[in-house]
């Protein structure tokens, strides 16, 4: 069965398959919505399988093999509510539509990384569906995956939501629609697709939403009481469709502030997250931060929440500073420091055009000292 010639042939079948779904997708368009568009994810979920069967295949020892001792928290997302150990985790802009680059990084990193975080948008656009073929190519590597969904309301189209406002208005008090029921049959469905994945899923839901700058779901658009509403509405949502294997991430910007007006409560909410990106001087709001600096005096105040911790985007630019320090400081003693925090996961990302006019590069794989500085620390926890 793994002759060069059975090999050959496994190759041309899936090209052929890709190729045909591509093409099928290109001439049908938006009229491929619906049982058609679901049978195509089908294919190419039976594609995305396929390669990342073949990626395993390549490795020395399994990589799902390293992550066995994983398997129960995947079928059992209540064994993630009280983690016992620190779970370690990265995204990567690259690992898009193989995740590759993120098995690259562990390698370089002498670790496995049991979370694997990416970003999927609410929407009517095919790639805004429940992005199963993701889901289901982390699991079968035998890492948790990690959803950042973000209420875009701009991208949904009349079609499938009746009674839509204008674009130009639909962010205006938009999370208070989102708790009245409006998008519901996009929600219900992408919890019956969450709850069919059969897997733990971390869903971080509408993050930095006390931020009145960055997104449409912040505080310049809607009240502290709609995101509250808004949040629970889903998760009933979500719960009413058996959707019991996802866990919530409830993520505020640190450097906003007022966390209890947000907070929609502990019967609500399963881990606390948090960005801790330092920005250095790449723009003029920004300053070179320590870590300690980013999160440190806010670490208390998260913590009498008494859920987990979860730093979800973890990370340091190179301008104005020695990023190597950065990470080894701010990884030392850490679960000592932080005992809390029971999730760590990396921003790696090579091309961030979502905060400056100019795309920023957190990646650090090609970064000798930062690795090195990384894995020491590592081998002192």
């Amino acid at each position: 069965m793994n002759s060069p010639l059975h090999r050959i042939a496994t190759t041309l079948a899936v090209l052929s398959i890709a190729v045909l779904l591509v093409l099928s997708i290109v001439y049908l368009g938006d009229k491929s919505s619906g049982p058609l568009e679901d049978f195509f994810r089908g294919i190419s979920g039976s594609v995305s399988r396929l390669e990342e069967d073949y990626i395993l295949s390549k490795r020395s020892e399994s990589r799902a093999k390293k992550l066995e001792w994983l398997a129960p928290i995947k079928q059992d997302a209540s064994l993630l509510k009280k983690p016992s150990q620190l779970l370690l985790g990265t995204y990567d802009n690259q690992a898009i539509p193989s995740f590759q680059p993120i098995i690259n990084l562990e390698d370089s990193l002498d670790t496995t990384f049991p979370i694997i975080h990416f970003y999927s948008a609410w929407g009517s656009k095919r790639e805004q569906r429940f992005p199963i073929e993701a889901i289901r190519a982390i699991s079968t590597l035998g890492s948790i995956p990690m959803v950042t969904w973000e209420p875009w309301l701009n991208d949904f189209s009349e079609d499938e939501i009746p009674f839509l406002k204008n674009k130009e208005d639909r962010d205006k008090n938009g999370l208070k629609d989102v708790s009245e029921g409006l998008y519901d049959t996009y929600l219900i469905r992408w919890a019956q697709e969450a709850r069919d994945a059969n897997t733990t899923i971390l869903l971080r839901l509408g993050h930095e939403m006390n931020d009145p700058y960055r997104y449409p779901w912040g505080p310049q658009n809607n009240q502290a009481n709609d995101f509250i509403a808004a949040w629970r509405h889903v998760v009933d949502l979500f719960r009413l469709e058996g959707a019991s294997n996802v866990l919530w991430v409830w993520t505020p910007h640190l450097a906003y502030g007022y966390f209890e007006d947000y907070y929609p409560g502990k019967d609500y909410v399963d881990w606390i997250g948090t960005g801790t990106l330092n920005y250095g001087t790449v723009a003029p709001w920004s300053q070179w931060w320590s870590f300690d600096e980013i999160f440190a005096r806010y670490y208390e105040e998260l913590a009498t929440y008494e859920k987990p911790i979860l730093l979800a985007e973890f990370g340091s630019l190179a301008v104005g500073g020695n990023r190597a320090e950065w990470y080894s400081n701010a990884l030392k003693e850490f679960p000592k420091r932080y005992p809390q925090v029971r999730a760590l996961i990396f921003f790696h990302n090579k091309n961030d055009a979502t905060t400056t006019y100019q795309a920023l590069n957190w990646y650090f794989i090609d970064d000798t000292a930062i690795l090195d500085a990384i894995k020491t620390q590592f081998h002192t926890w």
